[in-house]
């Protein structure tokens, strides 16, 4: 268990109390246990819409249509699929539309699977190659205040914002567990 456990488990209700706040209608994701809570949060919700992609580039496009209809979204993914969504943020950067994500980090911070580390480590050089603008989160306190500045700067400037969320945070996965 991760020694925060306690704190760990909170910060889901307080992004889905912020993604109220911002009036997000479309939440898009490729399931992740690390946003878990959170997506069963937004299933049960009234107002949000829970969308569930084959691959985590869908979003792009789906938060596109989105904003051309009038609602905000978010994407919610796991740091591995920030790679299968480089070549759709040119579309975000060059249609100058908001696009901001939720992304669970792996590869860091305790990390047990070697297959996670390399896109784990590359995902911030990755998304700010592609101009997209990046905050982390390392602590559950931070979780949510980065949250909102991550989705304050996609709306008002137009541009993809990324809000990373470190394994310090979601504790460090085990074999086994």
């Amino acid at each position: 268990m991760h020694p925060d456990a306690g704190q760990t488990e909170n910060w889901p209700d307080g992004l889905f109390a912020l993604l109220e706040a911002h009036k997000i209608r479309q939440v898009v994701v490729v399931p992740d246990a690390g946003h878990a809570r959170l997506i069963r949060r937004v299933q049960a919700s009234n107002t949000m819409r829970l969308i569930p992609l084959t691959t985590e580039e869908e979003g792009i496009a789906v938060l596109g249509g989105a904003w051309l209809g009038g609602q905000r979204g978010v994407v919610l993914m796991q740091s591995s699929g920030v790679g299968n969504c480089i070549n759709m943020l040119s579309l975000a950067a060059t249609c100058r539309f908001p696009v901001p994500m939720l992304i669970t980090m792996r590869g860091d911070f305790g990390e047990f699977n070697p297959w996670q580390v390399p896109m784990g480590q590359a995902t911030p050089a990755v998304l700010e190659a592609m101009g997209c603008i990046t905050h982390r989160a390392d602590t559950p306190e931070d979780v949510v205040p980065i949250a909102d500045a991550t989705l304050r700067l996609a709306f008002n400037t137009y541009r993809a914002t990324a809000c990373l969320i470190g394994q310090r945070v979601l504790g460090a996965k085990t074999f086994g567990k």
